[in-house]
């Protein structure tokens, strides 16, 4: 079992789950099925190549804002 980070963003009418650590993207009308969707995602990943190449910590995210100025 692993832990792995996703970002679900709203992109039209659909949810866009991703997961940067492995290169896994997926998507669900609800923010719910995204959600349930990248991780049958990144089962199917796992499945698929292995764990060998999984990186060995997952790094907590940080979430922050930056001020621009812009014309």
């Amino acid at each position: 079992m692993g832990t792995f980070m996703i970002s679900i963003t709203k992109e039209d009418k659909f949810f866009i789950s991703r997961c940067p650590e492995l290169g896994v993207t997926s998507q669900g009308v609800t923010l719910e099925e995204a959600q349930a969707n990248i991780k049958e995602a990144i089962e199917l990943y796992i499945e698929s190549f292995g764990t060998e190449d999984l990186p060995m910590h997952t790094s907590k995210p940080l979430w922050t804002t930056v001020e621009v100025a812009y014309a």
